[in-house]
């Protein structure tokens, strides 16, 4: 079942976002640079649209959409305003199994009935295949908050 995130649940989805993350055994180092970025505050879930999936009432994933109004610079990068999926985690010994699929196109309901356009996202280099699945079109690599590396931006067209 997938339900809107009560605010009580950012610190599990903290936990959530940092340790799908690591599936991909990415160095150390590189969760202390995103530390800000995959910390969920309780403010954060008011703030926004945070989904998860949940069977047996165990969380096993979730989504967040943000509306940003302008641009935005985070690290020397542009963020342009619009829709953004900022994140989609599934916790490790879930990925693979159609949570991510479910969460997506519950993601594309959501923009649907707020009449999105587009929904824009910066990806994860490992999920980039999952993205194309989805049927999302690459538009180009963006600088990472990682230096000498790149992460991929995809949009995803709903009309």
């Amino acid at each position: 079942m997938i339900r809107r995130a009560k605010n009580t649940e950012n610190k599990f989805l903290t936990s959530l976002s940092f340790d799908s993350k690591r599936y991909w055994n990415y160095p150390e180092a590189y969760f202390k640079i995103w530390k800000t970025e995959l910390t969920i505050t309780q403010d954060y879930i008011w703030e926004n649209d945070v989904f998860v999936y949940e069977k047996n009432q165990r969380i096993l994933g979730y989504y967040s959409v943000v509306d940003l109004k302008s641009d935005l610079t985070v690290s020397d990068i542009l963020i342009e305003a619009g829709t953004w999926l900022e994140h989609i985690f599934i916790s490790p010994e879930s990925i693979q199994k159609g949570i991510g699929t479910k969460l997506f196109l519950d993601c594309v309901k959501l923009c649907q009935s707020k009449e999105v356009d587009t929904l824009k996202i910066l990806a994860d280099p490992n999920s980039s295949g999952f993205y194309e699945k989805m049927r999302c079109q690459f538009i180009k690599d963006y600088p990472s908050t990682i230096e000498g590396r790149t992460t991929p931006y995809f949009e995803y067209y709903l009309n």
